[in-house]
């Protein structure tokens, strides 16, 4: 299969759910909430859920998904269900001319609470099943920095397709990556980055209607590691600095981490603006996400990256919603994976 019209459904309705994300961002009431892990999520995270799973279930309609949130908040918070409504509404009105491909607008407040329920597969080994996060890096999202809305389709336990819509990153790749590259948002930002899977990877501004003209994306050579600018999270919470710390001092790279939330990493390291991502377990018992992986994962690849856990495996999007037989992520350009792999297993293996 070549999927290319899965691509462009995807690449379509993850463009819109940035332009709802954008609405939210510039409005001053945000409507968090604290889910049960404690992490803030906003009318954003609701608004592009429902556009995403509208347009894949219009397209696709036998076809599971695993989306990272659950309407039942809102059933509870009826003030809160129809700011959504009203969001999901009015961007569907502002983008008319793809309406027809992402299958009409989303008829009523109580189909859009049960269009996000729809986002409540267990994922696994077989079948079509798309994995979505509508705002990954949710707290980098409320202070303005970097976030994704991230879509990937997995067939039989395969990423086949992955999409990442980044609002806040610069168009021009040749812009330095450094820890305030997505403070302020607005004109020369917003990058959707597309794979599929042997047929390498794209990017192209963001924007409102028809998708904008693409051009193939690479990850650039690194003849000196010791040059290098890695990636990595901005909370502690997510990916061990200090380790990080250690292995970019084993590799001899001097320069300063940079630090931005999301899978905007992935985006950046595939197009060359940055070099490795290092995502390294805080705990032993923490299982990453597959909607936090798996767009990036494939786009990664597609752009002549690698991309492991700290044990050198392939990141196995197979076991269900989580990776639960992998443990930390790895991603850097093929020639020199082996190398970064190399240390981090020696720092990793110090500690036991």
């Amino acid at each position: 299969m070549s999927y290319q019209r899965e691509l462009h459904i995807a690449q379509l309705a993850v463009q819109r759910a940035t332009l709802l994300t954008q609405r939210v961002f510039h409005e001053k009431a945000k409507g968090t909430l604290s889910k049960d892990d404690k992490s803030p999520v906003t009318i954003g995270d609701f608004g592009a859920q429902a556009l995403i799973i509208h347009a894949i279930k219009s397209n696709f309609p036998n076809d599971e998904i695993v989306g990272e949130e659950e309407a039942s908040p809102l059933r509870e918070n009826k003030n809160l269900s129809s700011q959504i409504w009203d969001l999901v509404k009015n961007t569907s009105l502002e983008d008319q001319s793809s309406e027809s491909e992402l299958g009409g607008p989303v008829e009523s407040e109580e189909q859009m609470l049960q269009t996000i329920d729809a986002g409540n597969s267990a994922g696994g080994a077989h079948g079509r099943i798309w994995a979505l996060d509508p705002i990954d890096g949710t707290m980098g999202f409320l202070r303005g920095g970097q976030y994704a809305v991230c879509l990937a389709l997995i067939e039989d336990g395969d990423v086949k397709v992955g999409v990442l819509g980044c609002p806040n990153l610069p168009i021009d790749n040749a812009a330095p990556l450094s820890a305030d590259v997505g403070d302020e948002s607005g004109a020369g930002r917003g990058v959707l980055f597309a794979a599929v899977a042997g047929s390498g990877a794209t990017s192209r501004p963001l924007g409102p209607g028809a998708l904008q003209t693409s051009q193939p994306i690479h990850m650039k050579s690194v003849p000196d590691i010791t040059h290098a600018t890695f990636c990595e999270s901005v909370e502690a919470s997510h990916s061990a600095h200090g380790d990080q710390a250690a292995i970019a001092n084993k590799l001899g790279i001097t320069r300063e981490s940079v630090r931005m939330d999301s899978q905007a990493k992935y985006g950046s390291i595939a197009w060359g603006a940055g070099d490795l991502y290092l995502r390294l377990p805080v705990r032993k018992d923490y299982q990453e996400k597959i909607w936090d992986h798996a767009a990036g994962d494939v786009i990664v690849r597609e752009a002549g990256g690698a991309v492991t856990d700290a044990e050198g495996k392939r990141l196995d999007f197979s076991k269900g919603r989580t990776l639960e037989e992998n443990k930390g992520v790895v991603a850097a350009p093929g020639a020199v994976h082996a190398q970064v792999l190399e240390a981090v297993k020696s720092v990793l293996g110090s500690k036991t």
